[in-house]
This record gives structure tokens, C-alpha cells and sequence, in this order.
């Protein structure tokens, strides 16, 4: 099997590891408080990525105040704030639409580059932006289910925060650029995630100390093993793996399987109600996706050639 081949499936089934994330914290957060959850996800995945970044990458990078601040940002948004938002958002949405709408970081990524980086974004990528838009809004409008998952609040909050949780994993993106000119991208992950466990830590015990641990059966603590060790270790070294392999474009196409693997397994595992509106709105998310991450092609190439005729 060739290079390419294998960081194709390799990409796969990353993404597909966090689609299953989604329903993975449906079932957490029926026995396990939001803090404490994170808490212990978030320790074991930070001792078993430090144990591959020892025995793979030493001597570990020197830090600078600066380096340390931007891993702090990047741990506040991308660890911190992604997880809360998420796993809020969750208990207001469904699986599925969560799903769709976490694919859109694509789009996210170059919007957020836009505002604040001054980057250029073309037609076809306002375009590939406007798209995501209009799948989001489809999953509001095309489907007839709106009762509220909690009594009280509408599934729109849910929405709200789960795109909240796209933006944090956006700027965990933006910062990862910023911080990969002097350490891999395992490294990047694995302090990051030591960061982000400290972070949890002090609302963690808060929360442990009124929680009781006999409750949960084996079962519902393999959930948290299994969202710390596939999704958030395999799942990232899969990922790096296959992305250190393909161009950038490429790899960004490969998020859309999200929406995908989170539709199919929510309406497999929560029994969650497949409708036409959820199709259309991830037709819509996926085009966006190829026309922005075809444009950014596009700029690579066309810079590639700039630089040959210098």
C-alpha cells in the first residue's frame, strides 16, 4: 500500500474517531459531571502523549515566555474552551447536528485568518464560508424535530456553543501555525494537553469531591478511557501521521467525514431521528469545505510557481 493511501485511511479514521466523540460524551454526560469528565480525559491522554513524545522526540524544544504564553492561549481555546463548549452544547443539541457543524472549521479557520491575520479570502472561498452557513442553517430549518432537549432552552443555544467550540478549535489551529516553526505538532499536543489538564484541574477536584465514584459501572468509565485514548491520542496521531503526507488542502477535505461518521453512528447508537435536512445541511458543509480547501490549493500552487521563476 502506498504513503498516500495509508494517510488516507489513516485520516479516515481519525475523523471518524471524533464523530464517535459525539456520541461517546452523550453517554459521559448521563453519569459524569462536565469539569471532572475533562479532568481525567484530558490526565490520561496528557500521560500517554508524553510518554510517545519521550521516547519519540528527545531533547524536548526550548520555551519562551512568548512560546509559553502562546500554549497557554492555545490550551485555553483549543482544550479548555473547546471542551466546555462542546460538551454544554451537547446537552441542548443533538449528536448529529453537533456533528455537522464542527466540520465547518475549515471555513472557521480562514475566516478567523481574515479578521484578525488580514489574510485574503477570495469569492470562491467567501463562497465555500457562505455555504457552511447555509448547512448550518438547514439543519434549524429543513428539519420538523425542534423539542427542546432540555426543558426551557432552545436547541439554538446548543448551536450557539458548539460552533463556539469550532472557533476554539480554530484558534487552536491559528496558535499550532504560530508554534510549529520551533515544535512538532506532537509536541504542540502534548503540552498543550498538560496545559489544559492543569486548567481542568482546580473545577475537577471541586466537582470529585461531591461525586460518587462506585456509581459509575465499568462500562461508562470505559467511555472516558475510550475518549482519551482513541479519539484524543490514536485519533491525533493518525491524523498527524496522514497530514505530514498529503497537502494541507487535502487533509482539510478529510474534516467532513465528521459530519458524515457523526450522523451515521448517532442515528446507530442514540437513535437519534435521521431527516432530509440533516443531508442537505452536510451537502452543503461538504461543498463548502472542497471549494475553500480547493482555493487554498490553488494559492499553494500558484505561490510554488512564483517562487520557481525567481
Amino acid at each position: 500500500m502506498g504513503s498516500k493511501a495509508k494517510a488516507y485511511i489513516s485520516m479516515a479514521i481519525a475523523m471518524t474517531t471524533v464523530g464517535s466523540s459525539f456520541v461517546v460524551s452523550k453517554w459521559i454526560l448521563e453519569v459524569f459531571p462536565i469539569y471532572l469528565a475533562s479532568g481525567i480525559r484530558y490526565g490520561i491522554a496528557a500521560v500517554l502523549l508524553f510518554i510517545l513524545l519521550y521516547f519519540t522526540e528527545r531533547p524536548f524544544p526550548k520555551f519562551t515566555k512568548h512560546d509559553f504564553l502562546i500554549l497557554c492561549l492555545l490550551s485555553l481555546t483549543g482544550v479548555c474552551g473547546f471542551s466546555i463548549l462542546l460538551l454544554y452544547g451537547l446537552q441542548y443539541t443533538t449528536a448529529t447536528e453537533s456533528g455537522i457543524i464542527t466540520s465547518t472549521s475549515p471555513m472557521v479557520i480562514c475566516l478567523i485568518s481574515f479578521l484578525f491575520l488580514k489574510e485574503k479570502m477570495s469569492r470562491r472561498q467567501w463562497s465555500g464560508v457562505l455555504l457552511a452557513v447555509c448547512g448550518i442553517a438547514a439543519i434549524h430549518l429543513l428539519t420538523g424535530d425542534t423539542q427542546e432537549i432540555v426543558p426551557g432552552i432552545p436547541r439554538w443555544v446548543g448551536t450557539l456553543l458548539i460552533f463556539g467550540a469550532v472557533i476554539g478549535e480554530a484558534l487552536f489551529t491559528i496558535f499550532g501555525k504560530v508554534l510549529s516553526k520551533k515544535m512538532s505538532p506532537l509536541c504542540i499536543a502534548t503540552f498543550a494537553t498538560i496545559i489544559g489538564f492543569l486548567m481542568f484541574l482546580p473545577f475537577s477536584i471541586y466537582e470529585a469531591i461531591s461525586f460518587n465514584f462506585s456509581q459509575p459501572t465499568t462500562l461508562e468509565w470505559m467511555y472516558i478511557v475510550y475518549y482519551a485514548v482513541i479519539v484524543t491520542v490514536i485519533g491525533f496521531v493518525l491524523w498527524y501521521y496522514g497530514v505530514s503526507k498529503v497537502p494541507v488542502s487535502t487533509s482539510a477535505v478529510f474534516t467532513g467525514i465528521i459530519a458524515v461518521s457523526s450522523l451515521i453512528l448517532s442515528y446507530i447508537f442514540l437513535k437519534e431521528q435521521f431527516q432530509w435536512g440533516h443531508l442537505i445541511g452536510i451537502v452543503f458543509v461538504l461543498i463548502g469545505i472542497f471549494i475553500t480547501t480547493r482555493q487554498e490549493k490553488e494559492n499553494l500552487q500558484q505561490a510554488h510557481s512564483s517562487e520557481l521563476k525567481a
